[in-house]
């Protein structure tokens, strides 16, 4: 069976919705190249018909939307035991996609219930109207593997509150629902149950106006209806917001982590952000901040060229491949970084990550 499904939903005044169904439950639909090669000629042809009016990113099995991106064959690769040219190839044509979705004409809904972390953040940020569920789960723990929040993390943590961004990018800590729409990561809360529901309405729903309208319709009446679970749902970014702007107002990486890491470690949500910081990779630590901090006024479009050349360069580096490693292949959870604090980084080591791997951009001139 397909890893992605195609579903077309008529509706009650002759046009159609349709499904792209992320379909890999027991790898948690975590995005392959494959999975991405199959989406964008779909959108490339339902983008200019007029009989489809709305789009539907869902997935199978309850537990995730999207965990991630395919690390296992992106280690092979860097490791040779697969094509040399994969990392280049996966992240240009994964950029693509997400840029796709930001830009598409046409309101797609994201179903963004379960875990939602990496690859599937990407997606699901570059949908029009995005879900979260009493279910929902969402992370950027990239600091954990040697990597950075890519596909669009350098986008999307920029435009959060204060340096909300900054702290989440160097900690990877999970985001529920409340927090996501606190975020500005979800436009709206809808329970799980009504996930039925929301498929009768839209194709109830009158299409012949504006299509954006008409989704919205559909989805105030179903978050009006939620409300009250929201309700039940304590947010904890939200709630440490002063703890977060606190500890990140310093003026070296060094001290800031010197400032989360004097914080009270019994308060669970804490303890769960200083062990990201002080275990994960010292070298991320200072990719993330830098990388965030050249994005920052930068268009759409140039933060997925630079994030291209950064990733390409993660994967011609130690850092990145040992963070799988210890992770994902050997599963040892002690990864050999390169260096053992913030503070002992080499300033030339951290700066050639940033050169770009090539004289033209691979994805330059294919943003539109």
């Amino acid at each position: 069976m397909s890893c992605v499904l195609f579903n077309e939903i008529p509706t009650q005044d002759g046009k159609r919705i349709i499904e792209i169904c992320l379909n890999a439950e027991r790898s948690l639909n975590a995005l392959t190249l494959e999975m991405i090669d199959l989406m964008q000629p779909q959108l490339d042809a339902w983008r200019n018909d007029d009989s489809v009016v709305a789009l539907i990113l869902d997935s199978a099995g309850e537990k995730a939307f999207c965990a991630g991106g395919d690390i296992v064959n992106l280690y092979k690769s860097i490791k040779g035991e697969g094509d040399k040219d994969f990392a280049e190839r996966f992240f240009t044509r994964e950029y693509l996609l997400d840029y796709t979705l930001h830009t598409y004409p046409k309101p797609i809904i994201c179903w963004g219930s379960g875990i939602v972390m990496g690859g599937g953040m990407g997606l699901m940020n570059g949908c029009s109207h995005r879900i979260v569920t009493e279910t929902s789960h969402l992370a950027m723990p990239e600091v954990t593997i040697g990597l950075y929040p890519d596909v669009g993390g350098s986008w999307f943590l920029n435009h959060m509150p204060g340096r909300t961004g900054l702290f989440l990018g160097l900690t990877g800590n999970p985001i529920n629902a409340p927090d996501a729409l606190y975020l500005g990561l979800a436009d709206r809360f809808i329970v799980s149950e009504l996930r039925s529901s929301l498929i009768e309405r839209l194709q109830l729903a009158n299409w012949q106006g504006d299509a954006t309208a008409a989704v919205n319709t559909v989805l105030r009446e179903l978050e009006q209806i939620s409300q009250p679970q929201l309700d039940e749902i304590a947010g904890p970014i939200r709630q440490h917001a002063e703890l977060i702007r606190r500890v990140t107002d310093h003026d070296t990486l060094d001290l800031m982590q010197s400032a989360l890491l004097a914080e009270d470690g019994s308060d669970k949500w804490v303890a769960r952000a200083q062990k990201a910081l002080s275990h994960g990779s010292p070298l991320s630590v200072r990719i993330i901040a830098r990388q965030l901090e050249r994005c920052r006024h930068l268009s759409l479009r140039e933060v997925f060229e630079r994030e291209l050349e950064l990733s390409v360069q993660c994967c011609r580096h130690a850092e990145f491949p040992e963070g799988i490693r210890a992770l994902l292949i050997d599963k040892d959870g002690k990864p050999d970084w390169m260096f053992k604090s913030v503070a002992d980084v080499d300033a030339q080591v951290l700066d050639s990550f940033f050169e770009s791997p090539w004289t033209e951009n691979p994805l330059s001139g294919r943003l539109n």
